[in-house]
């Protein structure tokens, strides 16, 4: 067996299954679950007929690089989203979703012969981008989020000669679990990071079409441009239909940019068998091309966190996140719970769910900075939503 595998630490919803063992949920409710960032609003019909439309085409083997017409639709979303023109051709890259790419772009991006080789990463993190660079055979290096910054990421805390080792720094904004979006001078800061010590940058957006106000996240692709970094070199983003139109099973996305990358992604995907079936390609198409059932779903969260968010900030630390469907709320010290307790608690008196913070970070030099925080996904319906924040607020306040 693979001896890397041994470094793998065990998936966040494993952890909290382990957490909840032997608790008996309080029965006199009936379960609402905040913990899994699972998109649960209706997918729209139009995707859904694309696919059944499509279906002839389960008789042939696709193309890795995939259709033509869906690369165009792509290409096309990143134009009107974010004035960026890509070459569709060379620029972009179908995949079967961001989880998918994101491992399999470690893969090909780092070179374990090198001395030292790292992957930095954000802390708290998605664990995928800590799980692929330990097994391409690189260590990763965690960047704390700061709660003083509204959790934006401290970049400035990673030492210069951890930069001079990195090849890989993933990037996610808008962020998970923390919401936060990152400016264009810290982009310009990243970019010159990349350009001085040659390490490639991987944002991950798949948050990007979740925002409540103001002016849509800024992207990887835009911030680029803007910056006069029109060739996109060493930088790669990767975006999903899953929370844009709510598709997470039909795993579809595509990685754009830096087409000496994607050149190279393209050949590793070959034989790593990554290619998207038609019927897939087909709905992605449709999918892509509309904004109407995206401009819904963003109106449906906005409902939601216009609800919740005030609500819970009675008795949590807690605010409207730049962007995403997570609220990363703060457990009050006063309670004598910690983010694991409170969440076993709260299950066994109320019959709610969510994600302790310090799963979703690595602790380093004594310091986890996802530890008396939650993390909560607004994915269930409004009604839910609700009454899952009125009980918490019941919760908390009993204990205090």
């Amino acid at each position: 067996m693979n001896p890397l595998l041994d470094l793998l630490q065990p998936y966040p919803f494993e952890r909290l299954r382990q957490l909840f063992a032997g608790v008996q949920p309080a029965s006199a409710y009936p379960p609402i679950s905040l913990g899994i960032g699972e998109p649960r609003h209706e997918t729209p019909a139009f995707i859904q007929q694309a696919l059944a439309d499509s279906l002839d085409g389960l008789a042939r083997y696709p193309s890795t690089a995939g259709e033509p017409a869906l690369r165009q639709a792509c290409a096309d979303w990143v134009q009107r989203r974010y004035g960026v023109a890509l070459d569709a051709g060379t620029q972009v890259l179908p995949v079967n979703g961001s989880r998918e790419a994101l491992f399999s772009f470690v893969q090909t991006v780092v070179d374990p012969r090198r001395s030292g080789a790292t992957v930095v990463c954000p802390n708290p993190f998605y664990q995928i981008y800590e799980g692929a660079a330990l097994l391409a055979g690189a260590q990763p290096w965690y960047a704390p989020s700061v709660a003083e910054r509204n959790f934006a990421v401290d970049w400035d805390s990673v030492p210069q000669e951890v930069w001079q080792r990195t090849q890989l720094l993933f990037v996610c904004s808008p962020g998970n679990p923390t919401g936060a979006v990152m400016p264009l001078a810290e982009w310009d800061k990243l970019f010159a990071l990349s350009e001085r010590h040659g390490f490639v940058i991987a944002s991950d957006e798949c948050y990007s079409e979740i925002w409540f106000q103001g002016e849509p996240p800024l992207g990887g692709l835009e911030a680029a441009r803007r910056l006069g970094r029109t060739d996109f070199s060493n930088l790669v983003v990767l975006t999903s239909l899953s929370k844009r139109s709510n598709v997470p099973g039909l795993r579809s996305g595509f990685v754009a940019g830096d087409a000496r990358l994607l050149q190279a992604f393209l050949l590793y995907r070959t034989y790593h068998g990554g290619a998207m079936g038609p019927a897939v390609q087909a709905a992605s198409i449709a999918a892509w091309n509309d904004e109407a059932h995206v401009q819904a779903n963003r109106a449906l969260y906005r409902a939601k966190f216009e609800q919740v968010t005030p609500l819970l900030a009675q008795v949590l630390d807690v605010r409207l996140p730049d962007a995403g469907f997570y609220l990363w709320a703060g457990v009050p010290p006063q309670l004598g719970l910690d983010d694991t307790g409170f969440a076993r608690e709260l299950l066994a008196q109320y019959n709610v769910t969510v994600l302790p913070g310090s799963y979703l970070a690595r602790e380093v030099q004594g310091f986890n900075p996802g530890r008396g925080r939650v993390r909560m996904a607004l994915v269930a319906s409004q009604d839910e939503c609700l009454e899952a924040a009125q009980r918490i607020v019941r919760f908390v306040r009993k204990h205090l």
